[in-house]
C-alpha cells in the first residue's frame, strides 16, 4: 500500500495521456468532500462540501477546502459533479462559484433542487444539467456515467468517469440496502457491467469500513419510532439533519398513524422538506403539516416538531431548546428523539444538549438507548461484496479519518485488489494513473480555509490559538504610558483582568517589578514601543505563571506623550 510523505513536494507535470485525481478534502476527516480529476489540461470536480468545526475551532462557522491549488485554473473546470445533496458534498458550491458563477453544476433532481436553494440565497444563478442514474454525459474530456446508489438521502449518484487513461469509479456515499424506503437499490448490475469493461481506479465511501457485517435497513427505525410515540404523551420534537428526507418521511408516517400534527423547526429543515416534498420525494397526507405558530392552539399529546441540532450545534434549534433559549420550552414529560449518528468530535457537545433537556424533564431518546438511527454508509460486509463485484485494478479509499481509510484499504487487500495497487492517500495528495497504474505523485496546499460570519480564509490557526487561549485562560492587559524621547514613565502601569480568574488587586504584587523593568530599559536608552511591549508581556506573563500556574494572554499597550 502507498501512503503520502510529509516531505513531499508540488506534483510534476501531468504524463500526457494520464489521469490526475487530487482529493483537496474528505480524507482523514469526515465532511469537506471534493476531489478534483484533471486530463488534457481540463479539470472536473467531484463534490465541493464542507466540515463543521469542533470545540478547537472557536468561532468558525464552516470550513471549506483549500481552492488556491486550482484558483488560477477556473477556467479550466468542465463541471462540477455534485454525488448527493448533503452539506459535507455541496456546501461549499456557493463560496466557489463566487470566483467563477458560471461554472456547470451535474447532479439529480433533488440534488440540484437542494444546491439551487443554497445558492439563491447568494444572490447565484447556475448553469445547471440534471442526469439520473444510466445516464451518460461528456463533459469536456471526460466521459461520464450514472449510477444510482442507495444512501440516506434520495437520489443519490456514483459517477463512472472514462478518459484514454482508463476508467475511475467515485460511488460518493452509499450502502446497499436491500429494503429501501423508496425501492431504489444501489445498482450492482451497472457496477458488474463496469466491471467487466474494466475499472482501472475505485474511489470507494470508507465511513463504516471498521464496522463488520452489513448496515441495517433504514425501515427497521419504524417499529422502533411507533413504539416511541406510543408511549408519548406529551409534545414528541425529533432532531435531524435537515436533509434526512428517509428519516423524516418515518416521522410522518409515525405522526399520522398516531393523529398527531407536524411542524418543521428551523430554516433549512423548512426549506428542504418544503423542496423535497415539492418534487415529489416526501409524501404528506393532506393536514398533516402545520405552520409551528398555530401549535398553541393544538394540545401537547397531538404535537410533533421537526428541527435541526442532532450534532450538538450551539445555534441550532435542539441546543437552543436544552439552553432555554427558544421559543418553544422544553417542559417535564416531552419526548426528544435524536434521530442521527454522531458525528466523529460531537459528542461532547451532544451529550450537553441531552443533558440540558433531561434536566427540564424530557424523556431523551438516542442511539444509545434505542434502535432511532441506522447509517447512511456501507458497512465492511458490504463493503467486501462491493469490491468482488468491481474487482478494481486500483484502490483509493475516501471519505473517512485515517482509521477508516485504513480499514477500508485492508478490505480491498482481502478481496485480492494487490497491496501495491492500494494507495492510502490524504487531502492535497495528488495520485496519477498513468498505463492502468495508480500512484502518488506530489502534494498541493489543501489546509483548512474558516469561514467566520461574513469573513472567508481571514481566520487562520494563529488567530484559533488566540481564541482558545482566551477561552480557556482569559486575558491580561497591561497599559502604560511613557515620554517619547526619553522613555520614562509619566502614568501607570494599570493591569487589567478578564476570564483569568485573578482578581485586579492582585496586580498590586507584580506593578513595582513592571516599573524597574521599564525605568532599566529607559536608562539603558530603550524607547521603541514594541520593545517595551516585549518588556511587559514577558515580566507579567512570567509572574502569572509562578503564581497561578496560568498563561493567559497578555495584552501589553504602551502610550508615547
Amino acid at each position: 500500500m502507498s501512503h503520502p510523505h510529509p516531505e513531499l513536494g508540488p506534483p510534476p507535470k501531468l504524463p500526457e495521456g494520464g489521469l490526475r485525481v487530487t482529493p483537496l478534502g474528505g480524507l482523514g476527516e469526515i465532511g469537506r468532500n471534493m476531489t478534483v480529476f484533471e486530463y488534457g489540461g481540463r479539470l472536473l470536480i467531484v463534490d465541493c462540501g464542507v466540515l463543521f468545526p469542533e470545540e478547537e475551532q472557536p468561532g468558525v462557522d464552516l470550513i471549506l477546502p483549500d481552492f488556491s491549488s486550482i484558483r488560477d485554473r477556473l477556467d479550466d473546470i468542465e463541471g462540477i459533479v455534485l454525488t448527493h445533496g448533503h452539506e459535507d458534498h455541496i456546501g461549499a458550491v456557493p463560496f466557489l462559484l463566487r470566483e467563477k458563477p458560471d461554472i456547470p453544476l451535474i447532479g439529480s433532481k433533488l440534488t440540484l433542487a437542494l444546491i439551487e436553494a443554497k445558492l439563491q440565497e447568494h444572490r447565484i444563478r447556475p448553469y445547471t444539467l440534471e442526469v439520473a442514474e444510466g445516464r451518460r454525459e461528456r463533459v469536456g474530456p471526460f466521459d461520464c456515467e450514472f449510477i444510482a446508489v442507495n444512501h440516506s438521502i434520495p437520489d443519490a449518484l456514483a459517477v463512472a468517469i472514462r478518459t484514454p487513461a482508463g476508467m475511475v469509479v467515485h460511488t460518493g456515499d452509499f450502502k446497499m440496502d436491500q429494503l429501501p424506503l423508496d425501492n431504489r437499490l444501489t445498482d450492482l448490475h451497472a457496477f458488474a457491467r463496469l466491471s467487466e469493461e474494466g475499472i482501472d481506479l475505485l474511489l470507494t465511501d470508507s465511513t463504516n469500513a471498521e464496522v463488520p457485517g452489513f448496515t441495517p435497513h433504514e425501515r427497521d427505525i419504524s417499529n422502533v419510532l411507533r413504539q416511541v410515540f406510543a408511549g408519548a404523551r406529551k409534545r414528541i420534537i425529533v432532531a435531524s439533519f435537515a436533509s434526512h428526507v428517509h428519516r423524516i418521511q418515518q416521522i410522518l408516517d409515525a405522526a399520522h398513524e398516531y393523529g398527531r400534527r407536524v411542524a418543521f423547526v428551523g430554516r433549512s429543515m423548512v426549506r428542504n422538506m418544503g423542496i423535497a416534498r415539492d418534487l415529489g420525494y416526501l409524501k404528506v397526507p393532506p393536514g398533516l403539516v402545520v405552520d409551528v405558530r398555530t401549535l398553541d392552539d393544538l394540545p401537547d399529546h397531538e404535537v410533533v416538531l421537526v428541527c435541526t441540532g442532532s450534532q450538538g450545534e450551539p445555534m441550532a434549534a435542539l441546543s437552543r431548546m436544552a439552553n432555554r433559549d427558544h421559543q418553544i420550552r422544553i417542559v417535564e414529560g416531552d419526548t426528544v428523539i435524536l434521530a442521527s449518528s454522531l458525528i466523529p468530535g460531537n459528542e461532547n457537545a451532544v451529550y450537553r444538549v441531552i443533558n440540558g433537556l433531561t434536566r427540564w424533564g424530557a424523556n431523551v431518546v438516542h442511539k444509545g438507548n434505542a434502535k432511532v438511527h441506522v447509517s447512511g454508509h456501507a458497512s465492511a460486509g458490504e463493503l467486501l461484496y462491493f469490491y468482488n463485484i468491481c474487482r478494481p485494478r486500483n484502490l483509493m479509499p475516501v471519505h473517512g479519518e485515517w482509521r477508516h481509510l485504513r480499514a477500508n484499504a485492508e478490505l480491498g487487500a482481502l478481496t485480492g485488489v494487490p497491496h501495491d495497487r492500494i494507495v492510502i492517500a490524504e487531502d492535497g495528495i495528488a495520485v496519477d494513473l498513468v498505463e492502468g497504474k495508480a500512484r502518488i505523485s506530489g502534494k498541493v496546499q489543501a489546509g483548512y480555509v474558516y469561514v467566520d460570519g461574513l469573513s472567508v480564509g481571514d481566520v487562520g490557526e494563529p488567530a484559533l490559538k488566540d481564541r482558545k487561549i482566551l477561552g480557556d485562560e482569559g486575558i491580561i492587559s497591561v497599559f502604560v504610558v511613557v515620554d517619547s524621547s526619553t522613555g520614562k514613565i509619566t502614568g501607570g502601569p494599570h493591569v487589567q483582568a478578564r476570564g483569568s480568574g485573578i482578581d485586579d488587586s492582585a496586580f498590586a504584587a507584580v506593578l513595582p517589578k513592571v516599573t524597574e523593568v521599564l525605568e532599566r530599559s529607559a536608562q539603558d536608552g530603550v524607547v521603541e514601543p514594541h520593545q517595551l511591549q516585549q518588556l511587559m508581556r514577558r515580566t507579567l506573563g512570567k509572574w502569572v505563571s509562578d503564581t497561578y500556574r496560568r498563561r493567559p494572554m497578555i495584552l501589553p499597550v504602551v502610550v508615547e506623550v
